[in-house]
Order: structure tokens, then sequence, then C-alpha cells
């Protein structure tokens, strides 16, 4: 059976119209300084808008909503890119997740707003974790109860990302009403929009190694919002959430992919120009081994994401958990190993601002935990082998 995973005509030009703003726009570490100095995030809302200017962002938003129309392809194009280049905009890829669930249970006056939103370049975030609820998604206890014409949150939110700079957090949460410890855990839980500033909605970002991760403390105290707020409906929650993870996962796929291209074309360039005991470092065998392994890891990582997309992309009705886990698992673990012989090939100079391996070490290291841990992920694989 032939297998082509070649880019379309549209989807190639796509890339190359990507290539080229990051590097009009990023393609100096001064330009990233200007883009990020003097803010409270590494997230750069003008390198995001200019993108949603030039209808490059939303690529699998319909076109009525402001996006291109294209598909989950489109959408790996675009985070591999941006992690490529270092573009200080990678906020926007929970943004694509909750868009995803948007297009799948929301209103249409929800659509308009949030999926135009996402398509302009704004942010949205959504509030998964708590404190005593990580990869138990299902155990978690924030409370939604049922008010005259809304409902009432109470509870507290942990690592989630976006939320000092969103314009909604979407948060997932239980009906007070369904708490009956004989059910199910998953039962009773439900989607709620609320804004960071809205009365008792605190968010406290939370200092993290190296501070490249930006992700927030969430509490909710008496936070009263109107039934439009809802996505969906209340108690249909666990599968609005469970049918994007799938989804989340190979975005995360795409975004470890491109970061460890960035620092395998880092290194090259690196070795190659690094002159030690009189000659270019790259030279030296354990130089050469490392790229290789490098080179290799790069390459598998593409080949799995882009051939999961694709299945993805030709069949959109089916979830994928095994196949989304691995993509997710071998790309976050193939960008550390990647960030790590980088870091090494960088010798002391790894470890200066002034090269970026050094953002993007930590970075490395926490992307194995985002959407599930890769011990989770290897427990899905493990499933679906019938253990």
């Amino acid at each position: 059976m032939a297998i082509d995973f070649t880019f379309s005509d549209e989807q190639q030009a796509y890339r190359d119209a990507l290539r080229d703003l990051f590097q009009r726009e990023v393609g100096s570490p001064e330009q990233l300084e200007r883009l990020t100095a003097g803010h409270t995030s590494h997230h750069s809302d003008e390198l995001s808008r200019k993108l949603g200017e030039a209808g490059l962002l939303g690529p699998s938003i319909p076109e009525q909503y402001g996006g291109a129309g294209g598909g989950i392809v489109e959408e790996m194009i675009l985070l591999e890119e941006m992690m490529r280049a270092g573009a200080p905009i990678g906020a926007y890829a929970v943004s694509l997740i909750v868009a995803g669930a948007v297009m799948k249970f929301a209103t249409e006056e929800q659509k308009q707003l949030v999926l135009g939103n996402v398509a302009a370049g704004g942010v949205e975030a959504i509030a998964m974790s708590e404190p005593e609820s990580g990869s138990d998604v299902a155990s978690l206890t924030t409370r939604a109860e049922r008010v005259d014409g809304g409902w009432k949150l109470n509870g507290v939110k942990v690592w989630i990302s976006n939320a000092h700079i969103a314009d909604r957090i979407l948060i997932v949460c239980r009906d007070a009403s369904k708490t009956d410890p004989t059910h199910p855990k998953h039962e009773g839980l439900g989607m709620i929009w609320v804004e960071p500033g809205a009365d008792g909605v605190r968010v406290e970002r939370i200092k993290t190694m190296g501070g490249v991760d930006e992700v927030n403390y969430v509490y909710l105290d008496d936070v009263v919002v109107g039934d439009d707020a809802v996505l969906g409906e209340v108690g249909n929650g666990w599968l609005q959430l469970t049918s994007g993870l799938n989804v989340e996962r190979l975005i995360i796929g795409a975004l470890a992919l491109g970061q460890a291209t960035k620092a395998f074309e880092d290194a090259l360039r690196y070795s190659k120009e690094r002159v030690q005991f009189g000659k270019p470092i790259g030279r030296f065998q354990v130089q050469q081994h490392r790229l290789a392994d490098m080179a290799t890891d790069v390459e598998l990582a593409r080949l799995l994401v882009y051939k999961v997309a694709g299945d993805v992309a030709r069949n959109p009705t089916a979830l994928f958990p095994k196949e989304a886990s691995m993509a997710k698992v071998f790309a976050t673990e193939a960008a550390e190993r990647t960030v790590n012989r980088a870091f090494k090939i960088h010798g002391g100079y790894g470890y200066a601002v002034e090269y970026d391996i050094a953002r993007q070490v930590p970075y490395s290291l926490v992307a194995t935990t985002f959407g599930g841990t890769n011990d989770i992920q290897r427990n899905i694989i493990a499933k679906t082998l019938g253990l």
C-alpha cells in the first residue's frame, strides 16, 4: 500500500507563508526581545494579531467564523512552524483546543464569539486540573450550583495555561445536584465559561522553573453566570471533554515536533560555527553521533504526528486514542532528548540566555506532562492492546 506524506499545494503554500512571516517578525533575538519586552506574559499579542490579519490563524475554523476552513493537518503545520521559529505565541495552542470543543458543541452565538476571537488571534483558556484532580479528571470537585437564570461556581483550578491573559476561561465543573458517590465519577460534569475579571474570579500566577510556561491557579468564589455561558449541556461534560482529548494530544505532539526541530537546527548550526582545537566541533564524532540521533528523532516524530493527523483528517468521526497517545508520547520524549543533546552540544553557552536552548530546556521537561502524563498515555496504549 502506497503511503503519501507529502503536503498538498495549498498546505505547502500555507507552510511557506508561515515561515515567511515568522522570519520577518521573529528572525532575530532582537525581534523576539522587542515582542516580549515589558510584558507580563511571554505571549505576544502583537504577533498573534498579525498572523490573524494575514489569515494564517484558525486553520481548521470554518471560513464563516473568520478561519481558513482547513483541517487538522493545517493545525499541525501551524503549531510545528510556530515552535520551530521560537515564536512567542505558544498560548495559541490552547485556543485551538477550545475552538475544537466549540465547533462541536456550542450555540451559534457562542461560535461567532469564540471562533471569531481565535481566528483573529485572541486567547482562550480551559480549566480542567485541580489540586487533588490531575490525570484523574473525573474526580474534580469544582461545583456548579443551579440558580435563577444561570449557575454559581465554586472551586479551585491549577496549572491553567493562558488564564492570566485569556478573554474567557472554560471551566470544567460538576453539577452540584449530581454528587452521589455511588454513581460513576464522570456523571454530571459540565463546561461553563467565566471571564477572568468577573466578580469572584481570581487568577494567580504559578512561578515555574525558568518561567517559560505560564500557568495559573484560578479561584472561583460564588461566581454567577447566565445559562448562555454553558457549553453544550451541563451533565454532558465528560463526552465534550473526552471527544477533544485525542486532538489535544496530537496538538501537543505537533508543538513538541516543532521544538525538537528548532533544537536540532540550532545545534547543527552551532556545531558548524563553533571552533575548538582548530576545527568546527561538528567534526568530532561524539557531536556527529548526537546530531545523527537528533535528526532521527525529529524525522520519526514528524512521520508519526502527520500520519495520525492524516488518519484523523480522513476519518473525522473516529477518535484514534492509541495513535494520538503514541504521537504525544514519542514526540514529547523525542523533544526532551533532542533539547538535552542540543544543550550538551552548546556546552556552557547552553546555559546562557544569549542562546535559545536555555529557554527550551524547561519546556521540554514539562511537555511530557501536558494533556495527561506520558505514563497515562502508556496506560491508554496498553488498554488498546487488550492488557
